[in-house]
């Protein structure tokens, strides 16, 4: 049974940085897909960046481009997306999707598996 499990929200000051992790489990991951997608309070869930296990383009949302970078440990089955540069329109709930196909895509409905999320909360 495939599980993700996301850690690493919290409070930070606008400016300030954060780290979440994604931990996978129950698959060989290898041949899959991993989206990182956020809810923003009151508004619906958006996408953020994904990668392939397999190579090829890492896509992100052009509102986090040049301040989050998503990269990930094979051998732990981990994902992180540090976040960078910070802003209070970046407070969302933020969580991890496996999609079971090499392919990434930023629609969330092509995503099979989802963690339960973190919070991340951007102060002023």
């Amino acid at each position: 049974q495939v599980q993700l499990v996301e850690s690493g929200g919290g409070l930070v000051q606008a400016g300030g940085s954060l780290r979440l992790s994604c931990a996978a489990s129950g698959r060989p991951f290898s041949r899959y897909a991993l989206g990182w997608f956020r809810q923003p309070p009151g508004k619906a869930r958006e996408f953020v960046a994904a990668f392939s296990w397999s190579g090829g383009s890492t896509p992100y949302a052009d509102s986090v481009v040049g301040r989050f970078t998503i990269s990930r440990v094979n051998a732990k089955n981990t994902v992180y997306l540090q976040m960078n540069s910070l802003k209070t329109e970046d407070t969302a709930v933020y969580y991890c999707a496996l999609r079971l196909t090499a392919d990434v895509t930023s629609t969330d409905s092509g995503y099979d598996y989802w963690g339960q999320g973190t919070q991340v909360t951007v102060s002023s």
